[in-house]
């Protein structure tokens, strides 16, 4: 059932399935990141990881939207080894962390610091908008991304395609 909803959600575009135009993860994986306790993160510990990529911002209406799809893709998910990365463009983590715990955030925040917007374009978003979600299964191929809020049954596809 998963793998048809997957399906049908590439099918309508909701997913971008990538087919034609293969994106490389390897800036992502390159990319050394900051905490929210601002401790040096390289993402290569990732590598392996079925991942749901959000990138976001706490000034961005739409991502905060998203925020408690995530969350609930997370606590769903987890168990199977989905992991939700939530990957903040702000460089200053005290509020970001606020932020996280006023929205009880239960998956990993990630800062970008300066380097958001050239990680953003990248992995295939040129106008580098937000929110926008990649999704990479466990051989850290991209099966998937979005540029725009996620909903329930889009975050569900997108775990279901990490998977595969």
């Amino acid at each position: 059932m998963r793998r048809l909803l997957a399906a049908l959600l590439l099918a309508c575009g909701s997913l971008s399935a990538l087919a034609g135009e293969k994106l490389s993860s390897a800036p992502l994986f390159a990319a050394t990141l900051f905490d929210l306790d601002n401790k040096a993160v390289a993402f290569a510990a990732y590598r392996g990881k079925p991942l749901i990529v959000n990138f976001w911002a706490r000034w961005c209406p739409p991502c905060r939207v998203e925020i408690p799809e995530l969350v609930q893709v997370q606590t769903r998910h987890k168990a199977r080894g989905v992991e939700v990365i939530g990957i903040s463009l702000e460089s200053d983590a005290p509020p970001v962390r606020d932020f996280a715990k006023a929205y009880d955030i239960n998956y990993t925040v990630l800062l970008t610091r300066d380097k958001g917007v050239a990680l953003l374009q990248a992995l295939g978003n040129a106008k580098a908008g937000l929110p926008y979600t990649v999704v990479l299964n466990r051989r850290g191929e991209i099966v998937g991304s979005k540029l725009g809020a996620m909903n329930g049954a889009e975050l569900e596809a997108a775990a279901a395609a990490a998977l595969q």
